[in-house]
């Protein structure tokens, strides 16, 4: 490991949550954009991604990354029914706010904003944390993201039910539990392998 790639002159890590667009920096070295092969390139479903540090430190193990995209993408894309997308960004942001992941948190609350037009609200969660007031319907999505992340066992019929009278029928629940639980595992992955930059 080397301090230029931990820290390009220039760059500094973020100190607070927010919306504004970040870099982030490995502590790995990534693969080399010469070095990947087309099951490679194939792995990364997007052959934008060529360009992101991160999944070329995933793409290591190509067949794990691909379920891992195909996953993330369905979650979040399929979009047909269920839980808008919106609030599916919602539950992600709220789990990488919990979670002290900036980087993750940034990029869904930017998504957040996109599909829900309130960007207020958005800005008072990555401002103020999990508790922040953000109207009963938004409160229950954040309050089951939050118990999904702390300790998925927390989540329970009290949760479904206030998800229920909030207006949320059994697809869009599942589709929160999803959305949550996927960021969980996933801000905690990136966490362990870089770190956010400006």
């Amino acid at each position: 490991m080397t301090d230029a790639i931990l820290r390009p002159e220039g760059h500094t890590v973020p100190a607070v949550f927010t919306r504004a667009q970040l870099d982030w920096l490995p502590w790995l070295e990534p693969m080399p954009e010469a070095a990947l092969t087309p099951e490679h390139v194939a792995a990364l479903v997007d052959p934008a991604r060529v360009k992101s540090g991160y999944f070329r430190l995933l793409v290591r193990d190509p067949a794990a990354l691909e379920a891992r995209t195909r996953t993330d993408k369905d979650i979040f894309y399929n979009t047909e029914a269920g839980l808008p997308r919106a609030e599916r960004e919602l539950a992600a942001a709220a789990a990488s706010r919990l979670n002290g992941c900036i980087y993750c948190a940034s990029v869904h609350a930017r998504f957040a904003t996109t599909y829900s037009k309130r960007q207020e609200d958005v800005d008072r969660l990555l401002a103020k944390g999990t508790g922040a007031e953000l109207g009963e319907r938004w409160n229950a999505i954040v309050a089951a993201a939050v118990a999904l992340t702390e300790t998925p066992m927390r989540f329970g019929p009290e949760h479904v039910a206030r998800l229920r009278a909030a207006g949320l029928n059994d697809l869009a629940i599942s589709d929160l539990i999803h959305a949550a639980s996927f960021f969980n595992w996933a801000n905690r992955l990136m966490l362990s392998l870089g770190e956010p930059a400006t």
